[in-house]
């Protein structure tokens, strides 16, 4: 495990990051620039070198209910890599935003069996529909994806 010293190192050498001291001498670093209104990438790096990287819209890690992904054993290598990955997907319009005029987003998912789902952003929080069965609301675009991915529906 990298010390807390080590890691802030690493993260400071992103030019893009902006230092921000908390409480309990944790730091946060934002990415002012984001397209989101998402702005920190790393929070609540702590001397015990726990923190958490911004991994919303990030494939392959484990979020929290923030979209937040610990990265307290991270190695070098592994904190640089989510360090660009998070970066990036702040630097490029949300997935979840909305086509256009219209109130919804809907997006087609299915599975070996030619099933169908309907994953639609209504009011702020993605519904997943069966036909005209409400089978599922999750709070963000990340979650329900990975509720889908979960029960062996890709996105068509």
């Amino acid at each position: 495990m990298l010390t807390f010293e080590q890691k802030l190192a690493i993260i400071e050498s992103f030019p893009e990051l902006v230092r921000k001291d908390v409480s309990l001498k944790r730091v946060n670093f934002h990415y002012e620039e984001s397209l989101s209104d998402k702005k920190n990438v790393v929070y609540h790096l702590h001397p015990n070198g726990n923190g958490y990287v911004y991994g919303e819209y990030l494939n392959g890690y484990e979020t929290d209910q923030k979209g937040m992904v610990n990265i307290r054993d991270f190695s070098e290598d592994e904190l640089r890599a989510i360090l660009e990955k998070s970066i990036e997907s702040l630097s490029e319009e949300p997935e979840n935003e909305t086509y256009g005029d219209s109130d919804s987003q809907e997006e087609r998912w299915m599975n070996k069996e030619n099933q169908s789902l309907i994953l639609v952003n209504e009011d702020d929080m993605w519904n997943v529909y069966a036909g005209m069965n409400l089978d599922g609301t999750f709070p963000s675009y990340n979650e329900a994806r990975s509720y889908l991915e979960e029960e062996g529906f890709s996105k068509v």
